[in-house]
């Protein structure tokens, strides 16, 4: 069986009654901001600002790494153009260039 015995004064437990109420009136508040649809709404705001700086990030970095990595290609450590390298693509790219020129006169006419 419990002890019911409360060796506390009146004024000792109404402290105690009003210290409880004021850590429950604040646990209440807290869950009113929480549960609150512009805090609700911010959130996810925040979240999908973080997930598209994320995914911008990711895609800034692979960019740059392709970019680094052509750039590799076509110019050597000092950088200076390796012609060698610059010159066939230079030959395929107005070849293209010329054949979409004749298919669209063609296609005008």
């Amino acid at each position: 069986m419990a002890d019911t015995s409360d060796t506390r004064t009146p004024a000792q437990i109404e402290a105690d009654i009003t210290r409880r109420r004021e850590v429950l009136a604040e646990t209440l508040d807290e869950i009113g901001v929480r549960v609150h649809p512009k805090t609700i709404v911010g959130d996810a705001k925040a979240k999908v600002v973080a997930n598209v700086d994320h995914t911008v990030g990711r895609a800034y970095v692979q960019v740059n790494r392709a970019v680094s990595e052509v750039r590799a290609r076509f110019v050597d450590e000092e950088g200076a153009p390796r012609l060698e390298r610059i010159v066939p693509v230079a030959l395929v790219v107005v070849g293209v260039v010329g054949l979409l020129a004749v298919r669209s006169r063609k296609h005008k006419d």
